[in-house]
């Protein structure tokens, strides 16, 4: 059994994540009373209640965040095929994020730059998948590599911005960075160090980890190297040049800096909250 001692805050903590994703969802669905996935998230928040309110066995968690493994799976598994993969459209306007980052950056930088990692994408997996371009797989596994990271780490991004930032971490979020970084500064500082120690191109992450169950910084050579293995990014920043020079030039700690006026903590409350509970 669950004991109500030293084991209850990270219980309680648990139960609690995973109340918020099954509200979340629920707004962000906007699903009809009968629709069958609806019915299914009402009848995992009611057992997530019933588990709150007694001493539950090891057991019982452990089922109770395989049926929320199962239904993230069934609300998220969207499938893609195979090299046709296309460009995210931003949350906001390309002038949305000014004075910090310029409209014109943003033009080249989503509609250019983030469209070549798609088209990258797109053509590796056609010549790995379906040519079945034996002969030349390593090279176009590491074009996989390459633009697929590009691709999926610059669709967060865009998600990680927006131009009505709270200028601080919310929610669990804010108790897990006090958790593992001591504090807000704490945390800000050393993420902020990582992220002017890249040389050339590449990125600073934010991770969480479902097997240490906590959160990491880690940086990022051009978009796939160095990478921590099964972790989850939860926020990420492009400190490639073409993230800012045409603004900033060579002042990428100005950059760095004026981009803490933009991150979305709503919505790296809610990769928290699905990593914690889907990890």
């Amino acid at each position: 059994m669950l004991h109500r001692g030293d084991d209850m805050k990270e219980f309680n903590l648990y139960l609690s994540n995973l109340e918020k994703w099954v509200e979340d969802v629920l707004q962000k669905l906007n699903l009809e009373d009968n629709h069958p996935l609806n019915q299914s998230i009402q009848s995992y928040r009611e057992e997530i209640a019933t588990v709150r309110n007694k001493n539950a066995s090891v057991d019982e968690l452990k089922n109770l965040e395989l049926k929320g493994r199962k239904l993230f799976k069934q609300i998220t598994g969207r499938r893609i095929p195979y090299g046709e993969h296309q460009l995210p459209p931003l949350p906001y306007p390309y002038d949305a994020l000014e004075p910090y980052i310029s409209k014109r950056i943003m033009e080249l930088h989503h509609s250019k730059h983030h469209q070549s990692y798609v088209d990258g994408l797109n053509k590796a997996e056609q010549e790995i998948y379906i040519k079945k371009s034996s002969s030349e797989i390593k090279h176009w596994l590491r074009e996989q590599a390459f633009n697929g990271s590009g691709h999926y780490l610059h669709s967060i991004f865009w998600k990680n911005m927006t131009p009505n930032s709270t200028k601080e971490p919310i929610k669990q979020i804010k108790k897990q960075i006090e958790t593992d970084f001591g504090s807000w500064p704490n945390f800000k500082g050393t993420f902020t160090e990582a992220a002017n120690s890249v040389e050339g191109v590449g990125w600073a992450i934010l991770f969480y980890s479902p097997k240490a169950n906590r959160l990491g910084i880690q940086t990022i050579e051009k978009h796939q190297l160095f990478s921590v293995s099964n972790t989850l990014p939860l926020l990420v920043l492009d400190v490639w040049e073409h993230a800012y020079y045409l603004q900033y030039q060579t002042e990428k700690g100005k950059y760095i800096d004026n981009w803490w006026n933009v991150v979305n903590w709503e919505d790296v409350n809610s990769r928290f909250i699905n990593a914690s509970v889907a990890g």
